[in-house]
């Protein structure tokens, strides 16, 4: 399904801001090996397991999960925003799979509204599991063409609203 929303013709930049578990909280997951998480030793101790990152949600309409790999190009800097998606009937992770930093593009779920989007910057030791219904742009690799695992949602019913914007809103070069 596909919406149009323009934005205003007058160009706005936001820099983007680093990525959190605090700051991206109401969107999803940060997905990282840090203090915060659980660390549970096994295999005799010879690994160390950060328990329970993120919470996969795909069970809506007899959902299944699905593993992916997606390969990022860059896009020229800077970068225009001119379309969002949301995923109604599941999450959706993505963890890096080399060393370049991304942007993460989101907005909460819900009825779509542009002075709610935020910008994180991630490094390539940290995922992001967006929320069922979170607003959120593609992967926006930074530094080379860059590979994510995907953790998605297959099964009935159409789990891909994309929304178009007229380019506005632009990021800071990153």
């Amino acid at each position: 399904m596909t919406h149009t929303n323009t934005t205003s013709n007058k160009a706005q930049t936001i820099t983007p801001k680093p990525l959190t578990g605090a700051a991206f909280s109401a969107f999803g997951d940060v997905i990282e090996a840090n203090a915060e998480a659980k660390i549970i030793e096994i295999n005799n101790g010879f690994t160390q397991r950060y328990h329970d990152l993120a919470k996969v949600d795909v069970n809506a309409n007899a959902g299944h999960t699905l593993i992916n790999i997606f390969r990022s190009t860059p896009l020229a800097q800077p970068i225009a925003i001119k379309m969002m998606e949301r995923h109604p009937h599941g999450s959706q992770a993505f963890i890096p799979m080399g060393q370049n930093p991304y942007l993460v593009v989101v907005a909460p779920a819900g009825d779509f509204d542009i002075n709610k989007l935020e910008i994180f910057i991630a490094n390539s030791d940290q995922g992001v599991n967006y929320h069922k219904g979170t607003w959120h742009h593609f992967c926006l690799a930074l530094g080379g063409e860059s590979d994510f695992l995907v953790v998605d949602r297959g099964g009935d019913g159409d789990n891909c609203d994309v929304l178009e914007l007229d380019g506005s809103l632009v990021i800071a070069k990153s």
